[in-house]
């Protein structure tokens, strides 16, 4: 992934991936369905489709004069509401998350941290039978490449704050292993005792505990990774690009902006993003 230093921080920029794409078909046909325009189609498969349906035609269709039309001279962005778009991004921030969540029209997963938290709980947990519990803890969660922000002098300082927020609760938490290490798992700490290395390396390969991030969701910062699956219709995503791929937006949701846009097929950006469709003139 792409790295960039911004405030004299270095990060790591989001990767995108498009996993699917709805095509311009379907709002074409809605938008001939409410004028009774199906004749007046340059394409055949509209032109024809209450006659002969040819669904794999219709998503495929490239361009639609309608739908440019009803865009950019009415404004009745309705219409595209029926082209949806999924992406796939990976690495951006729960910081960015919680800004893109503002965006109410969409459908979004993201990796939970109530059970992928294992790793971390894992190595703070093998640290306590370390010498240096904190360098054994820095060493691990270095490797699991869990932070946007990649500057190592700033990473040692984010993850001595985890590390201090895991003993806070460790001296204050008697039942800190039960609720920490699964059931079948917590003869390792006995087996392995004053091995931290072993101990780890039995943690990750034994069972992960349900829902063990319930009791450890506050060590986590807004420079976590997220990783998560986003569906936007293409008139949502038309609000999404023109509030967060501006100046005005916080620095890294315009990254994963401009990260979306990238990885958006030119048929649809150019019904949705004005230097798009002012491009097709010249």
């Amino acid at each position: 992934m792409e790295k960039i230093t911004m405030y004299h921080i270095e990060y790591e920029k989001p990767k995108v991936t498009l996993l699917q794409e709805s095509g311009l078909g379907v709002s074409e046909i809605a938008a001939r369905t409410c004028y009774d325009s199906f004749e007046n189609s340059e394409n055949d498969c509209i032109k024809n489709a209450m006659q002969k349906m040819d669904i794999a035609a219709i998503n495929a269709i490239a361009e639609s004069d309608l739908l440019s039309n009803l865009a950019w001279v009415h404004h009745h962005h309705s219409i595209i509401e029926h082209a949806t778009l999924s992406f796939l991004v990976q690495g951006t921030s729960r910081g960015v998350l919680q800004e893109h969540a503002r965006h109410r029209i969409q459908a979004i997963s993201v990796r939970s941290t109530r059970y992928t938290m294992s790793s971390v709980i894992n190595a703070f947990t093998a640290s306590q039978e370390s010498e240096d519990g904190f360098a054994f803890f820095l060493e691990k969660v270095l490797a699991l490449n869990l932070f946007v922000i990649t500057d190592k002098v700033y990473l040692e300082i984010e993850i001595r704050s985890i590390y201090d927020k895991f003993m806070f609760q460790y001296r204050r938490d008697e039942e800190y292993l039960k609720n920490a290490v699964a059931k079948s798992s917590l003869p390792y700490l006995e087996t392995f005792k004053g091995n931290a290395h072993a101990l780890y390396e039995a943690l990750e390969k034994g069972k992960k505990k349900r829902n063990v991030g319930d009791g450890f969701k506050h060590i986590v910062s807004d420079n976590w990774k997220v990783d998560m699956v986003v569906t936007f219709n293409i008139r949502s995503l038309k609000n999404y690009f023109d509030l967060r791929d501006s100046g005005a937006a916080w620095f890294q949701i315009q990254w994963l902006a401009q990260e979306m846009k990238k990885a958006t097929p030119l048929k649809y950006l150019k019904l949705i993003d004005k230097k798009y469709k002012e491009n097709e003139k010249k």
